[in-house]
């Protein structure tokens, strides 16, 4: 059954109940991985090993994402600073217990590549608040994973002819 989600602003991220934060290093310029979040958003299911479709909706605003198991959302686009940052929250979802859902990419440079920092800000009733927490170590190695296989993507990008 598909839910609407509470709205929340970017705030969410610095007040939400559970906040899971990750960063990896990544050899690609921010630029690149920018690219690879937000303009190449169909790429996704290439480099992120839970999502199986990624799709733009809303002329852009959007997306429309699966994950491995059948969780789907239907997203909105709440930040795109190009080089530095894409955010967007989910505004339906078939995922049990969850009531509000945003997450950030945040990119900072790093030597010549980029340090990338995932915030997963969510709310829910008190034992998804609880047990969240506990997807953390799950969570973060899906993050490196990505971020790996991100990495390895834009690497054989660099350096493909034309």
């Amino acid at each position: 059954m598909v839910r609407r989600l509470r709205p929340v602003g970017l705030d969410f991220l610095e007040v939400a109940p559970v906040r899971l934060v990750f960063a990896a290093e990544t050899a690609a310029p921010p630029e690149a991985v920018y690219g690879a979040l937000a303009d190449d958003v169909a790429g996704w299911a290439q480099w992120f090993r839970a999502v199986t479709l990624a799709r733009p909706t809303q002329g852009g605003a959007g997306r429309e994402i699966k994950l491995l198991g059948g969780v789907r959302f239907q997203e909105t686009i709440m930040a795109a600073d190009p080089g530095r940052r894409y955010a967007y929250r989910v505004d339906t979802t078939n995922a049990p217990a969850v009531q509000a859902l945003l997450e950030e990419w945040l990119l900072t440079p790093h030597g010549a590549g980029t340090q990338v920092r995932w915030t997963f800000a969510a709310d829910g009733p008190a034992p998804f608040r609880l047990g969240l927490p506990l997807a953390r170590p799950a969570l973060g190695r899906s993050f490196r994973q990505a971020v790996r296989t991100l990495d390895a993507r834009l690497g054989t990008r660099r350096t493909a002819g034309p």
